[in-house]
């Protein structure tokens, strides 16, 4: 195995330069991403809001500039040019890659040398195996094979998250790859820079965390392109993902677009979303993003300062209208409750929490006191009609652990999940709230009359 210049990085376990896996098992190895796909295959009984169908019925590339082309999708992939071959900026997942390669093999059709992955979530390493061919280097960020391994060691647990998130069958279980059983398939991994040139064209890449640890920066000085992977999108950003993630630090995303409005960009190609060209509007864009990640972030830390807990915060904590970028995939009130548990962890304080029995342990003895389920369920029914959804969910709750079959508890449960889906603007809310109305609904035609 030939190998580049490297030092030994302690925490990745891997050089932090390195050559990993010969080109022969690139293909394999492309094919070892698999379980890590569920948030990237084609989207069934989901509506046209859905993010999977971003891209769907595209029929040519998108010319960005002479050299940069994108086919769209539930992440993009992007393609540079160079008379010496191609360099591939991310590959969507599997379901959309031959799709993907078919437009952009109608632009040029120069040998792949390179495929860059900004970071190692499916929708962007999904589609490898569609574009490594004989000699393709795969570059990663070095943290990139552990948030694989992060990623295979609980690939079960994602994989029923995934599947319920984004509507989709839940995957056949596998044997558990263990601790470090994940199939890395990059072939050059950097610490915090990287160069190379082809073809003329100088790309620079810089370590960027902020949606994943692993996440970096693709620069093209001559173009005064960034490809800044998922580090911003038209919403507030996902710092905490209803499937479950590690902490995504918010000054870390801080740091990271700051890191790019340095390079001065005239084309900003997200791996979400559409292209932005000019300085001006960049720089507006990417300030805006950044402030109303630090407003949030500053409130929280000062509200945790002050003693306020996590769901008072979450009640709080707004931006104000010059900040306000959405919340279409990204969820403010989620990112602030994982700010707070990023930083304190999971005990609120109260010494009843310490143990191992949750407060849904005794809601059987409180639906008893109240009179009983069908109570509690009229009690739901009302605050449902009165505009207080959730609390109506909270109640069936109480009811539903008292007597799991109750067509009364179901019923509002499932009326309440539909008027929060009908006010919903967010695509993985509307994912959670459809679950948990199919499965309700798959509860209430097994309790029968």
């Amino acid at each position: 195995m030939r190998r580049s210049r490297f030092v030994w990085s302690q925490r990745f376990r891997l050089p932090v330069e390195c050559r990993v896996l010969p080109a022969a098992g690139l293909l394999l190895a492309a094919a070892a991403l698999a379980p890590f796909q569920a948030a990237a295959q084609a989207p069934r009984g989901l509506g046209a809001d859905s993010p999977l169908e971003s891209g769907v019925g595209q029929s040519a590339a998108d010319r960005v500039h002479d050299a940069i082309h994108v086919v769209y999708g539930f992440g993009n992939t992007f393609q540079v040019d160079t008379p010496d071959g191609r360099v591939i900026v991310d590959t969507s997942g599997v379901q959309r890659a031959a799709r993907a390669r078919e437009l952009l093999d109608a632009v040029s059709n120069r040998p792949v040398r390179y495929v860059i992955l900004t970071h190692g979530h499916g929708d962007h390493t999904g589609g490898l195996g569609a574009w490594v061919e004989p000699g393709t280097e795969i570059v990663a960020q070095a943290g990139f094979a552990e948030f694989l391994h992060y990623q295979a060691r609980l690939a079960g647990f994602f994989g029923r998250r995934n599947a319920a998130q984004f509507g989709l069958p839940v995957p056949p279980e596998r044997p558990w790859a263990g601790n470090f059983g994940a199939t890395v398939p990059a072939t050059i991994l950097f610490e915090k820079e990287h160069a190379f040139a082809l073809g003329g064209l100088e790309f620079q890449l810089l370590h960027t965390p902020g949606e994943t640890p692993d996440h970096l920066t693709v620069w093209l000085p001559q173009y005064k392109a960034a490809f800044i992977g998922d580090n911003y999108y038209e919403s507030f950003p996902n710092m905490y993902t209803l499937r479950g993630t590690r902490p995504r630090w918010a000054l870390e995303y801080v740091a990271a677009i700051d890191s790019v409005l340095a390079l001065g960009p005239e084309i900003l190609l997200p791996s979400h979303g559409r292209p932005i060209h000019g300085n001006a509007a960049i720089t507006t864009a990417l300030t805006r993003y950044r402030d109303a990640i630090l407003h949030v972030h500053d409130a929280v830390v000062a509200g945790m300062n002050a003693g306020k807990d996590v769901f008072t915060l979450m009640r709080e904590i707004r931006l104000p209208a010059e900040l306000d970028v959405g919340e279409g995939y990204g969820n403010l009130i989620w990112s602030i409750r994982g700010i707070y548990e990023g930083y304190a962890g999971w005990f609120d304080g109260n010494p009843s929490t310490m143990y191992d029995e949750p407060p849904a342990a005794v809601y059987p003895e409180a639906v008893s006191l109240a009179g009983g389920p069908d109570t509690i369920s009229a009690r739901a029914a009302v605050l449902l009609a009165e505009g207080q959804p959730v609390r109506a969910l909270h109640l069936a709750d109480m009811a539903l652990a008292a007597d799991a079959g109750h067509r009364g508890a179901l019923e509002v449960r499932i009326a309440a999940l539909e008027a929060l889906r009908a006010r919903s603007v967010n695509s993985n809310e509307r994912g959670w709230l459809d679950h948990g109305i199919r499965s309700a609904r798959q509860r209430l035609a097994s309790a029968g009359d």
